[in-house]
């Protein structure tokens, strides 16, 4: 386990570092939070993954739903990246759409890892989003 983390927080490492070589964003407008707050989503979201926080029943017998480890703030900035990104015309298309494809990456994993966590990572569905997202930043 402590190896497909390690591997999540290199891959959100690797795909911050693609989002600051992008061309640069304007210092201001309703978008430039994609050259800035989502690279920092995306780093926490990879580095703070954990397979303990997933869905599971309260002491009420309530089902609760998991977050695998990544807090709400930083699932909203991702979230609204598909919704974003074709508002930033300082990137090419294909830019756009890669960055679409980092953040739903990241938030799958999450998801993933809340739903079933064991096996997310014991068949190498986890580790198989890294290589996506890695083609995404190539």
């Amino acid at each position: 386990m402590d190896e497909a983390l390690a591997a999540a927080a290199a891959a959100g490492r690797r795909a911050a570092e693609w989002i600051r070589s992008l061309p640069g964003a304007p210092t201001s407008g309703p978008v430039a939070w994609l050259a800035t707050e989502l690279l920092e989503a995306i780093e926490i979201a990879t580095t703070s993954l954990d397979p303990e926080d997933c869905d599971c029943m309260d002491l009420d017998g309530v089902m609760v739903d998991g977050t695998g480890g990544v807090d709400e703030e930083t699932r909203s900035t991702l979230a609204a990246v598909p919704c974003a990104a074709q508002d930033a015309p300082w990137l090419t298309p294909d830019q756009q759409i890669r960055l679409i494809a980092v953040a739903s990456l990241v938030t799958g994993a999450a998801r993933l890892l809340a739903e079933d966590p064991g096996t997310a990572i014991t068949t190498g569905e986890l580790s198989r989003m890294w290589a996506l997202m890695e083609h995404a930043i190539a």
